[in-house]
Order: structure tokens, then sequence, then C-alpha cells
């Protein structure tokens, strides 16, 4: 029997039904299926990808962090000047200071005096701190990424960092490089980007040793 309600208030009583289907579809149904695949599938992924030391959560193998330590000495604003913990692996640098919360670049161009000079206190103070020549240095140890909270580095920028890293916490240098090993990727599908060596999940896998 044909409704005697006149023509708008059907259309908006049709309004109003869409509106309710499609809240519980998309706003409910659609996300619980997203996430509990994610879940099933992608567990690790789906939280974070944590990284744990011990039991305990240190941090995320997507975020970088620096690994420094307290130079003795301040600034003139009487701030502590940390400087690179020869104990860990480093990281590229970053103009976020690796917070999740600021992520940028420099914004320095490749014609910048500023940043020229930046890359080669960089590549002097790396060349120093791992005891190789500064041509030895590559450029992800002196350039920051566009995020500035990249976790990786190159597998030649590792390499240099070897040494340093056995010297000073007392490993063979067969055993570092066995770790740096375990936690090098390749190609992305095997042939997107290029291999990488994830600094927050190998100094994890230092800080496992004690």
């Amino acid at each position: 029997m044909a409704s005697n309600l006149p023509g708008s208030v059907r259309q908006f009583g049709v309004a109003i039904r869409a509106v309710v289907i499609f809240t519980i579809a998309l706003g409910l149904a659609y996300p619980l299926l997203v996430t509990g695949i994610g879940q099933a599938l992608f567990h690790g992924n789906a939280n974070g990808s944590i990284v744990t030391v011990n039991g305990k959560d240190v941090a995320s193998d997507l975020i970088g962090q620096g690994y420094t330590t307290d130079s003795g000495k301040k600034d003139a604003d009487g701030k502590a000047i940390m400087v690179a913990d020869p104990k860990w692996f480093q990281t590229r640098p970053s103009a976020a200071d690796y917070d999740g919360k600021g992520s940028s670049a420099s914004q320095l161009g490749p014609n910048s005096e500023e940043l020229v000079k930046a890359i080669d206190e960089r590549r002097q103070q790396v060349a120093t701190l791992n005891g190789v020549d500064p041509a030895q240095v590559p450029p992800d140890a002196v350039t920051a990424s566009g995020s500035g909270l990249d976790p990786a580095i190159s597998p030649a920028y590792a390499a240099i960092q070897v040494d340093r890293v056995a010297r000073e916490r007392g490993l063979s240098v067969d055993k570092v490089k066995q770790l740096v090993k375990q936690n090098t990727k390749g190609r992305t599908l095997g042939f997107l980007g290029e291999p990488r060596v994830n600094v927050v999940t190998l100094n994890a896998a230092l800080a496992a040793l004690g």
C-alpha cells in the first residue's frame, strides 16, 4: 500500500536509514575488520613495531634515536653538551633531534654555506670517532634524512663503526659484524631502495648482550 507521507518525509527517512547503515558498516565493521586482520597477520607492525630488551619495551624500530653521552661540558646557556656515545652504533644526523612530535628536515639547500660547513664538521667528527680517514665517511653519516627520524644507516656507515663498538664493549669484531649482518635488510621487494642497517634493533641486540 502506498505511503500517505509526503515525499520529502519519505526521503528524509531513507537518508536516516542510509546514515545508520553506512555508520555501522564503515564506522564500526570495516575498522574492526581491518584492525583484526592487522593484529592477526601483522601484530608487531600494528602495535608500533616495538623493540624489547630483556622483556622491557625500549623503542620502536621505525623511529631512530640519538645515542649520546654527557661530555661534561656546558654551552653558553648552561645546558649539558651531549656527544656521541662510543659504545653504540650511531645513526645519521637529525634536524628534529629524533623527536617524533617534530619530524622535519633542515630546509637547507645544496648551495647553503651553512650546510656545507655542517657537513664538513660532521665528516671530521665521524672520522675522528671511528678512527678512519674522512674520505671513508659515507654520505648518510653527515646528512640528515627528510623526516629526521630515519632509524637506518648504510652498510658502509655501519662498517666503519664495527671496530670502535667492538673495542668499547670488549666484544670480538666478528661478533659485532654478525650482529650488523643480522640487522641488515636488503632492497624492498628486491629492487626498491638500498640495503640498510636498522640502528635501533642493532643497538638493542648489543644491549641484550649486557
